[in-house]
Protein backbone atom coordinates (compact mmCIF):
# COMPACT_ATOMS: atom_id res chain seq x y z
CA UNK A 1 0.00 0.00 0.00
CA UNK A 2 2.90 2.40 0.56
CA UNK A 3 4.18 2.06 -3.03
CA UNK A 4 0.67 2.59 -4.42
CA UNK A 5 0.17 5.76 -2.33
CA UNK A 6 3.58 7.04 -3.41
CA UNK A 7 2.75 6.37 -7.10
CA UNK A 8 -0.58 8.22 -6.81
CA UNK A 9 1.09 11.16 -5.05
CA UNK A 10 3.79 11.36 -7.78
CA UNK A 11 1.16 11.23 -10.51
CA UNK A 12 -0.77 14.06 -8.84
CA UNK A 13 2.36 16.19 -8.42
CA UNK A 14 3.41 15.53 -12.02
CA UNK A 15 -0.09 16.46 -13.19
CA UNK A 16 0.05 19.74 -11.26
CA UNK A 17 3.49 20.56 -12.69
CA UNK A 18 2.37 19.87 -16.25
CA UNK A 19 -1.06 21.56 -15.95
CA UNK A 20 0.15 25.19 -16.40
CA UNK A 21 2.10 24.26 -19.53
CA UNK A 22 -0.91 22.43 -20.97
CA UNK A 23 -3.16 25.43 -20.31
CA UNK A 24 -0.76 27.86 -22.00
CA UNK A 25 -1.69 27.41 -25.65
CA UNK A 26 -0.79 29.38 -28.71
CA UNK A 27 -3.29 31.89 -30.01
CA UNK A 28 -3.72 32.76 -33.65
CA UNK A 29 -2.74 36.34 -34.56
CA UNK A 30 -2.80 38.14 -37.92
CA UNK A 31 -1.55 41.56 -38.97
CA UNK A 32 -2.61 43.84 -41.80
CA UNK A 33 -0.03 46.48 -42.64
CA UNK A 34 1.44 49.06 -45.01
CA UNK A 35 5.17 49.62 -45.36
CA UNK A 36 7.34 51.81 -47.57
CA UNK A 37 11.06 52.41 -47.84
CA UNK A 38 14.22 52.63 -49.88
CA UNK A 39 17.65 51.05 -50.07
CA UNK A 40 21.08 52.00 -51.33
CA UNK A 41 23.35 49.50 -49.56
CA UNK A 42 21.48 50.43 -46.37
CA UNK A 43 17.81 49.42 -46.31
CA UNK A 44 15.15 51.26 -44.30
CA UNK A 45 11.37 51.14 -44.27
CA UNK A 46 8.59 52.34 -41.97
CA UNK A 47 4.91 51.66 -41.70
CA UNK A 48 2.01 50.74 -39.50
CA UNK A 49 -0.43 47.93 -38.99
CA UNK A 50 -3.13 46.33 -36.88
CA UNK A 51 -2.74 42.97 -35.15
CA UNK A 52 -5.85 40.95 -34.26
CA UNK A 53 -5.82 37.69 -32.32
CA UNK A 54 -8.21 34.76 -31.96
CA UNK A 55 -8.73 35.60 -28.25
CA UNK A 56 -10.27 39.00 -29.16
CA UNK A 57 -7.19 41.14 -28.45
CA UNK A 58 -6.09 43.72 -31.03
CA UNK A 59 -3.34 46.33 -31.18
CA UNK A 60 -2.17 49.06 -33.53
CA UNK A 61 1.57 48.75 -34.19
CA UNK A 62 4.38 50.77 -35.71
CA UNK A 63 6.73 48.91 -38.06
CA UNK A 64 10.35 49.50 -38.98
CA UNK A 65 12.76 47.53 -41.11
CA UNK A 66 16.45 48.21 -41.28
CA UNK A 67 19.54 46.44 -42.51
CA UNK A 68 22.25 46.36 -45.07
CA UNK A 69 23.68 44.39 -47.92
CA UNK A 70 23.95 44.64 -51.65
CA UNK A 71 20.56 46.25 -52.22
CA UNK A 72 19.05 49.11 -54.25
CA UNK A 73 15.48 50.26 -54.68
CA UNK A 74 12.31 51.95 -53.52
CA UNK A 75 9.16 50.03 -52.58
CA UNK A 76 5.72 50.41 -51.06
CA UNK A 77 3.39 47.67 -49.77
CA UNK A 78 -0.18 48.85 -49.17
CA UNK A 79 -2.14 45.70 -48.32
CA UNK A 80 0.31 43.45 -46.52
CA UNK A 81 -0.70 40.46 -44.42
CA UNK A 82 1.27 38.83 -41.61
CA UNK A 83 0.54 35.58 -39.77
CA UNK A 84 2.15 34.89 -36.39
CA UNK A 85 2.97 31.50 -34.87
CA UNK A 86 4.22 30.70 -31.38
CA UNK A 87 2.20 33.49 -29.70
CA UNK A 88 0.75 33.02 -26.19
CA UNK A 89 -0.29 36.66 -25.70
CA UNK A 90 -0.55 39.67 -28.01
CA UNK A 91 2.35 41.17 -26.02
CA UNK A 92 4.60 38.46 -27.57
CA UNK A 93 4.44 40.12 -30.99
CA UNK A 94 6.44 43.25 -30.12
CA UNK A 95 10.19 43.25 -30.61
CA UNK A 96 13.06 42.76 -33.07
CA UNK A 97 12.72 39.98 -35.63
CA UNK A 98 15.74 38.77 -37.60
CA UNK A 99 15.40 38.67 -41.37
CA UNK A 100 17.35 37.86 -44.50
CA UNK A 101 15.97 38.42 -47.97
CA UNK A 102 16.72 38.35 -51.62
CA UNK A 103 14.48 40.63 -53.68
CA UNK A 104 13.91 41.70 -57.23
CA UNK A 105 10.97 43.56 -58.70
CA UNK A 106 9.86 46.33 -61.01
CA UNK A 107 6.61 48.32 -61.03
CA UNK A 108 4.04 45.97 -59.48
CA UNK A 109 5.70 43.34 -57.35
CA UNK A 110 4.94 40.73 -54.70
CA UNK A 111 7.01 39.81 -51.70
CA UNK A 112 6.91 37.06 -49.07
CA UNK A 113 9.29 36.32 -46.23
CA UNK A 114 9.41 34.79 -42.76
CA UNK A 115 11.04 36.61 -39.84
CA UNK A 116 11.59 35.22 -36.36
CA UNK A 117 12.12 36.29 -32.77
CA UNK A 118 12.79 33.39 -30.41
CA UNK A 119 9.83 31.02 -30.62
CA UNK A 120 7.63 33.59 -32.40
CA UNK A 121 7.63 33.61 -36.20
CA UNK A 122 5.91 35.97 -38.59
CA UNK A 123 5.13 35.12 -42.22
CA UNK A 124 4.78 38.34 -44.24
CA UNK A 125 3.28 38.70 -47.69
CA UNK A 126 2.12 41.62 -49.74
CA UNK A 127 1.78 43.28 -53.09
CA UNK A 128 3.14 46.67 -53.85
CA UNK A 129 4.79 49.09 -56.22
CA UNK A 130 8.35 50.12 -56.80
CA UNK A 131 11.61 48.63 -57.96
CA UNK A 132 14.27 46.77 -56.05
CA UNK A 133 17.19 44.43 -56.50
CA UNK A 134 19.55 42.85 -54.03
CA UNK A 135 20.24 40.86 -50.91
CA UNK A 136 19.79 42.35 -47.44
CA UNK A 137 20.11 41.26 -43.82
CA UNK A 138 18.73 43.08 -40.83
CA UNK A 139 15.81 43.51 -38.45
CA UNK A 140 12.06 43.84 -38.76
CA UNK A 141 10.84 45.73 -35.69
CA UNK A 142 7.30 45.82 -34.27
CA UNK A 143 6.63 48.55 -31.71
Amino acid sequence: MGIRTFAVACALLLGMAVAPAAQARDISCKMTFQLSGWSVFYKTATGSGTVTCSNGQSMHVRLRAKGGGLTFGKTRIDHGIGKFTGVNSIADIKGHYANAEAHAGAEKSADAQVVSKGSVSLALSGKGRGWNLGVAFGAFIIE
